[in-house]
């Protein structure tokens, strides 16, 4: 007997559970709204897809494994993406200082568009299986609340019921999971969110001759001075290009649309230099600007009952500030545990559905905490106020990349962390608690760590007078 699964949204997290799937399930359909480009090209249901996304290792690798026969990595690479080590290919100020680049290059992260990746990801998975897209959109589950038995959608020639056997919301911010999970009697679903009110902006520009060589660029934002966050950051994307991505958030901190101000404000940052490297750089593009950043999530692991042959995953299960990089490796390993659960069980053992949701909640909760125990910290920030707890935890992690700054094993902790390739618990072996206590072994760096050849291209570019 045939067996069919469906995937709700074609976006990352769906394309992965998809190929996922295609491993135990006779025929795996992809149903989206929104009609899918032919090649990397922005679309409307991706509210985050103009901005700045990075790929870190912790989420490439699950990537690598999910896709039959294919090397994500090299694919990426071949498209377009760049590869950054964060040892040794990253300049960034920190709010305790310039973290140092060392000889070690560290774990590895790839920075594109979100739209060249999401269309590589769907063509590797098209490619390679037997998955079919679908442009339709989904009214509600099948099924009762011990099991969904499908969907009920909308397309072209009307609504109609299809039938699954298995079913995975990967829809996105906007899923409506929590109602459908209503209608099927599931009524005790626990929702947070925590919004620092932060607003991204992002302009492309073509990459100055002879800066290709450049590394990735941050100044990050300062949680902790009682002031809106401001921060900005320059990385190399496909086609030659510089993407350049702003964020601040409420009460003042928010960065502009208008060009001229754009500049300005990166100029005003804690360090100017993303003005100084843009500002004898050629615009592509106007200013895009997007509001949908607040943390979100919907605790699904912890309801009474969980239907059986259903799984969320990706931005429907939870949402991040985007300016920690972390939603696309979440979302990829999550995948995987459904990946793990469906190769162990199969499609049809009882209990799979709540074993993947409660598996993928804990990437989902690393995640969490790294975000929300910044965010809660900026002035006006809803749904959230460091508690005893947090202030803890802060002082520890504060005292961690104050010695980063100069000291190589507390750095690659920070690494391991920022990358997902380990969980937040990484700060707290041995080594890493011996090195925060004892402090940097060397001095803070008094500017930017770059290379003479590096300073060279920052001041041929400047025209800010820097």
């Amino acid at each position: 007997m045939s067996r069919r699964a469906v995937v709700i949204g074609a976006g990352l997290a769906g394309m992965l559970a998809a190929a996922a799937l295609s491993a135990v399930a006779d025929e795996v359909v992809v149903l989206d709204r929104d009609e899918l480009p032919e090649g990397p090209e922005h679309r409307k249901g991706l509210p985050q897809g103009r901005h700045a996304h990075l790929l870190m290792a912790g989420g490439l690798a699950p990537m690598e494994d999910l896709v039959p026969g294919v090397s994500m990595r090299k694919h990426l690479l071949a498209a377009g993406a760049h590869e950054i080590p964060l040892g040794s290919g990253m300049v960034a100020l920190t709010p305790e200082g310039w973290l140092r680049r060392w000889r070690h290059p560290g774990p590895r992260m790839l920075t594109c568009t979100r739209a060249l990746l999401d269309w590589a990801v769907r063509g590797a998975v098209l490619d390679s299986t037997g998955v079919v897209i679908r442009k339709a959109r989904v009214l509600e589950l099948t099924g009762s609340r011990q099991r969904v038995t499908g969907v009920r959608l909308s397309a072209e020639a009307g609504e109609e019921e299809l039938a699954a056997d298995f079913v995975v919301d990967a829809s996105g911010r906007g899923s409506r999971i929590v109602t459908w999970l209503a209608g099927l009697g599931v009524d005790d679903v626990r929702e947070k969110t925590v919004d620092a009110g932060l607003v991204n902006a992002t302009r492309l520009y073509r990459t100055p001759e002879g800066a290709g060589r450049f590394p990735l660029t941050m100044v990050q934002a300062d949680p902790y001075q009682g002031r809106p966050g401001r921060s900005g950051m320059v990385l190399p994307i496909e086609g030659d290009r510089w993407m350049v991505s702003l964020a601040g958030t409420r009460g003042g901190g928010e960065p502009p649309s208008d060009p001229d101000a754009f500049l300005r404000y990166t100029l005003d940052l804690p360090d100017p230099i993303v003005g100084r490297l843009i500002s004898g750089a050629e615009p592509l593009t106007e200013v895009h600007v997007s509001r949908s950043t607040s943390n979100h999530r919907r605790y699904l692991e912890k309801t009474r009952s969980w239907p059986e042959r259903l799984v969320v995953l990706g931005d429907a299960l939870a949402t991040f500030n985007p300016a920690y990089g972390q939603g696309m490796s979440v979302a990829a390993l999550g995948a995987r545990e459904l990946d793990r659960e469906l190769r162990g069980s199969g499609l049809d053992a009882p209990g799979l559905a709540r074993r993947v949701q409660r598996r993928a909640a804990r990437s989902v909760q690393a995640a969490w905490t790294m975000a929300v125990s910044q965010d809660v910290w900026y002035p006006g920030t809803r749904g959230g106020s460091p508690g005893v707890a947090d202030r803890l935890v802060t002082a520890y992690t504060r005292r961690m990349i104050r010695t980063a700054t100069g000291s190589y094993p507390a750095a690659s902790a920070l690494w391991d962390v920022m990358s997902m390739t380990t969980g937040p618990t990484r700060l707290l072996r041995p080594s890493t608690v011996l090195a925060t206590l004892s402090g940097p072994p060397l001095p803070a760096a008094v500017g930017a760590p770059l290379t003479a050849d590096e300073r060279a291209v920052l001041r041929r570019l400047d025209r800010t007078g820097g």
